[in-house]
């Protein structure tokens, strides 16, 4: 029963592999506005309705500056892995699919020797190591007015880079009495 560590091991793999595909379409940063890019905002409001509007868009844009002071530190919109990394999240897909690839050929050949899935691990350990960097170092937004922080799709990409490595090494699972030993006691 050595192929029972593998078949369920490749499972797990290969559905860390899918996560991790899917993941990098999901939000992993929220961009929230800072302090100076409250005031930012709120001055170039000003700015363009003293500029280019009347006096009833001058005093709209004023009552507006409070409100935009307001939105300081809450989230304004989400960045996908997608959208933000463009070469990384390139070679997170690559690396899923060679996982998820080297999982269903061997899961489909029935081969589940305990070398079965080395592969995979490499591939779960280099795609683990990507995805910390990015959560440690985000990318940086120029100026300042905006900040990033982490939301849900990079903590999946985690997850689903360490089920890549965690399956090859799944516990095995014997169903074979040891040796000597009896199944039923009396």
């Amino acid at each position: 029963m050595a192929s029972d560590r593998s078949r369920y091991g490749l499972l797990v793999s290969a559905l860390g592999a899918v996560l991790l595909a899917i993941s990098v379409f999901l939000p992993w940063y929220a961009v929230n506005l800072t302090p100076d890019g409250a005031t930012f905002a709120a001055n170039a409001i000003q700015g363009l309705a003293g500029q280019f509007g009347n006096e009833s868009m001058q005093q709209l844009a004023a009552g507006v500056h409070g409100s935009v002071a307001a939105m300081s530190g809450h989230e304004v919109a989400a960045l996908s892995a997608h959208q933000v990394l463009h070469d990384l999240n390139v070679v997170l897909l690559v690396l899923a699919g060679i996982a998820l690839l080297d999982a269903l050929m061997t899961l489909a050949r029935g081969t589940g020797s305990a070398g079965a899935g080395r592969t995979i691990a490499l591939v779960g350990v280099l795609a683990a190591v990507c995805v910390i960097y990015r959560m440690a170092e985000p990318p940086v937004p120029p100026g300042g007015l905006v900040a990033l922080s982490l939301r849900e799709g990079s903590w999946l990409s985690l997850l689903g880079s360490l089920m890549m490595v965690l399956g090859p090494i799944w516990p095995r699972v014997s169903l074979e009495p040891a040796h000597g030993a009896s199944l039923i006691r009396v």
